[in-house]
């Protein structure tokens, strides 16, 4: 039985990559890139605005749940600021269903570290291309157990997309495999977390549509957390009552500029995410796609970003409201001296004109001083 299991680790390391530079210095390197492509629809089905780039990593032999297996390791990049490790475990053709769950569960446990070292090595050869790189510490996975010949019908496939060797009810299984999609004699099954796919053909089409669905939504949780920590240090500078009235409108530029950066930032980095894959034709694939991205209630969090920006545009708002009375106050202070200076002099010239004696006491005055 050929079957694979793909499991991923994706990484947020950096605002943008420019997938140019990326392949120019992995092949400077004499090593192989490509870009993603879909292999079994037209390819105005599903338009990618800038298709990720795939690298080969090797073949590694790796102690997966206490056995070693040689793992084919690859790292897909996309320019939205992320790197997917990709670890492609194909276990014996032979293999049974209690050997298929242990090897669930040794993928489910294997440590972080396995995948870090993959990506520290990817960093080191396309951090050039990286905007801002960082690996902030956002990350998802998911595992994608592949068949290209039939599961067993006496395999129960529910624990493996559970990732769970407990035995489950029948309510419970029906659940897990209620989000089950066919075209031909392709099935795929999704959890949110993982998915279990047979496609006679061997492509991996599927498995690479979520794998960039993860991806998106990866970069909506980075940026709806970066919108908190901004909402948070305006409300501390606004809120901010030590401070001299001068030094607070001091802050409140600085913020202000800030806020005004921040919020065209996010408006175009989301815009890239939300609009880097569009489904015209393909009503198979278009209801993987969009089924998975609800599975990770991807709305939800682009609903939460989309209310932070309001929040943070309200924010400015004030800010530069405050900002500007106090601009306008300096003037008026301003304006309010220089009449009181002019009003004097006016009134000198006044008296010396009116009394001729008087501009030679003064100039008299003024030599005596």
């Amino acid at each position: 039985m050929k079957t694979s299991i793909y499991t991923y680790r994706l990484y947020d390391v950096a605002d943008e990559i420019n997938l140019d530079s990326v392949q120019a210095l992995w092949m400077s390197r004499n090593k192989i890139a490509s870009r993603l492509r879909l292999n079994r629809i037209s390819i105005r089905s599903i338009q990618f605005q800038n298709p990720p780039v795939l690298v080969e990593l090797g073949s590694h032999e790796l102690k997966i749940g206490g056995k070693d297996y040689f793992v084919d390791v690859y790292a897909r990049i996309f320019d939205i600021g992320v790197i997917s490790i990709i670890f492609n475990v194909q276990p014996d053709e032979d293999i049974t269903r209690q050997g298929y769950m242990d090897l669930v569960m040794g993928v489910e446990d294997m440590p972080d570290e396995e995948f870090r070292s993959f990506l520290d090595a990817t960093l080191e050869t396309i951090q050039p291309a990286c905007a801002n790189p960082n690996v902030s510490g956002f990350d998802e996975d998911f595992t994608v157990y592949y068949f290209q010949d039939p599961v067993p019908q006496d395999w129960d496939i529910a624990p493996f997309l559970l990732k769970d060797r407990e035995p489950v009810n029948e309510g419970t299984r029906q659940d897990v495999l209620s989000n089950q999609f066919s075209y031909a004699d392709d099935v795929t099954y999704l959890t949110w977390d993982s998915a279990l796919v047979y496609d006679a053909t061997g492509s991996t089409d599927i498995p690479d549509l979520l794998e960039f669905a993860n991806a998106q939504y990866l970069e909506l949780r980075y940026y709806d957390n970066f919108l908190n920590h901004a909402i948070d240090k305006t409300y501390d500078v606004i809120g901010a009552s030590d401070a001299t009235q001068t030094a607070k409108i001091q802050q409140f530029r600085t913020i202000r500029d800030e806020l005004l950066e921040t919020m065209a930032d996010v408006s175009s980095l989301t815009s890239n995410i939300t609009n880097a894959l569009l489904v015209t034709e393909d009503v198979f694939y278009a209801k993987v796609y969009a089924h998975y991205l609800d599975l990770l209630k991807a709305h939800v969090w682009q609903e939460n970003i989309e209310l932070k920006m309001q929040v943070l545009q309200r924010c400015y708002n004030m800010i530069n409201d405050a900002v500007a009375n106090h601009q306008m106050e300096k003037i008026r202070r301003q304006n309010h001296f220089l009449l009181l200076i002019m009003t004097i002099l006016l009134a000198i010239i006044t008296v010396c004109a009116v009394m001729p004696w008087a501009s030679m006491l003064l100039f008299r005055w003024a030599l005596q001083g």
